[in-house]
């Protein structure tokens, strides 16, 4: 008696080939894609800090007043310098705010510095005014100014606070920032600043900032 083959394995097969092809297929895409997304958050997780200078700095009040003395009024330029020492990823400063502190106290009313884009190893400069009329600071710290300013030097901190964000397709990261600059502002030396509009007096720094993200 003839016996009838069953067609039935050789029609699943196609099937079963194509079923296991997607599988191998989506397999491939979602490994390449883990990949991708593993490299971005590597990327964005060791980007490094960015450099800041402060070039100079421009007087054009700086004076302790009150009895007994008690408030600061003061008008300075700062020129900073930001570098962005990342090849591969822009640097957003979503939000910047520049003022001048003394022996932990500050001194100066926040000066803002617009949103700015930094680009991959690029430069910004920034030249914002920070002082305010009749701030208050500690009797100490006022007595302390006018002393060191008799005497030739003042030593105030500049500080850049705000935050920044990097990102890398669809991954951001975004930070809080922390810039300080030493500066030496000496009102004793004469040939230390060059006369500026008859006004003020610019002081060369060059001090490298240090920054904390």
């Amino acid at each position: 008696m003839p016996v009838k083959e069953c067609g039935s394995h050789a029609s699943n097969s196609p099937r079963l080939l194509n079923f296991i092809r997607r599988n191998i297929i989506c397999l491939v895409i979602f490994i390449i894609v883990t990949i991708i997304g593993i490299v971005l958050a590597w990327v964005i997780l060791h980007s490094p800090k960015p450099r800041f200078i402060l070039q100079d700095a421009t007087v054009f009040s700086f004076n302790v007043s009150g009895d007994p003395p008690n408030v600061l009024t003061s008008s300075i330029q700062t020129t900073l310098i930001s570098r962005n020492l990342n090849g591969k990823t822009g640097i957003n400063y979503d939000r910047l705010d520049v003022y001048a502190s003394y022996q932990s106290q500050q001194i100066t009313l926040p000066t803002s510095i617009p949103a700015a884009y930094q680009g991959y190893e690029e430069v910004n400069v920034w030249s914002p005014f920070i002082g305010g009329k009749y701030v208050p600071i500690a009797r100490a710290n006022a007595l302390s100014l006018i002393q060191e300013q008799s005497s030739g030097g003042v030593k105030v901190l500049v500080h850049v606070v705000g935050k920044i964000s990097w990102k890398v397709g669809p991954i951001t990261r975004t930070s809080d920032l922390f810039v300080r600059c030493p500066a030496l502002i000496s009102f004793g030396n004469s040939a230390a600043g060059v006369m500026v509009g008859g006004r003020g007096v610019k002081y060369t720094l060059v001090t490298v900032c240090s920054v904390s993200v």
